[in-house]
């Protein structure tokens, strides 16, 4: 298994997690469970490959990605009753699969030897966009587009980090644990500290 493959894993099985925690929230049945685990695993990663035109997208070349984020569904099916905040468990699993899908994303590509914007795009869609199914599927309003949360922006520093230290020639492991690093420690901030981008304000009229 390679490094890229090992980190799509883990950010199937996390990202899964996140999708069956939305789904014992909103009290669904099993099924509901599977599909959101899957949707939510696999959704970034599917965009990223579309839009790269990768030579087969990453779930239907490895079946084994679907059963990773069905376990994930069946984990959190038997469990989900143990916690007190599902809601925060959500949070937090969702930070850790980002600061893993991002690295993936970035470093696939990296790999298909993309310029730096496409790279930094690919890390944020490889990371926002399975949650971002999620909570629309769910009705809920996105973390992505949450007043003030460092969200896409922990993904897009993330995705910075890498880019810079590629370009001073840093390993392929360094480059990537920066930018999972990076990512994290901004997401972290976010929930704990309560760190948050600036929101606009409008003025009140004049008369």
């Amino acid at each position: 298994m390679t490094l890229l493959q090992g980190l799509d894993y883990l950010a199937v099985f996390i990202f899964g997690l996140t999708g069956a925690l939305a789904a014992s929230r909103a009290q669904l049945d099993i099924l509901g469970f599977l599909f959101l685990a899957c949707l939510t695993a696999v959704g970034g990663g599917t965009l990223r490959d579309v839009i790269l035109n990768r030579e087969s997208v990453f779930w239907v070349s490895d079946p084994g990605m679907i059963f990773s984020a069905c376990v994930a569904a069946f984990v959190v099916f038997f469990t989900a009753h143990l916690f007190e905040s599902r809601l925060r468990v959500l949070e937090w699993c969702d930070a850790a699969a980002l600061a893993v899908a991002v690295p993936a994303g970035v470093g696939v590509a990296m790999g298909m030897g993309q310029s730096a914007a496409i790279v930094v795009i690919m890390g944020v869609a490889t990371g926002t966009f399975g949650g971002l199914m999620r909570d629309v599927v769910c009705n809920d309003v996105p973390l992505v587009l949450k007043k003030g949360e460092l969200y896409a922006t922990a993904a897009f520093s993330g995705a910075l980090a890498a880019l810079s230290l590629d370009y001073l020639g840093a390993s392929a492991l360094v480059v990537l644990l920066a930018c999972g690093l990076t990512t994290f420690a901004l997401r972290a901030g976010s929930l704990l500290f309560g760190w948050c981008l600036p929101v606009y304000k409008s003025r009140p009229k004049r008369n």
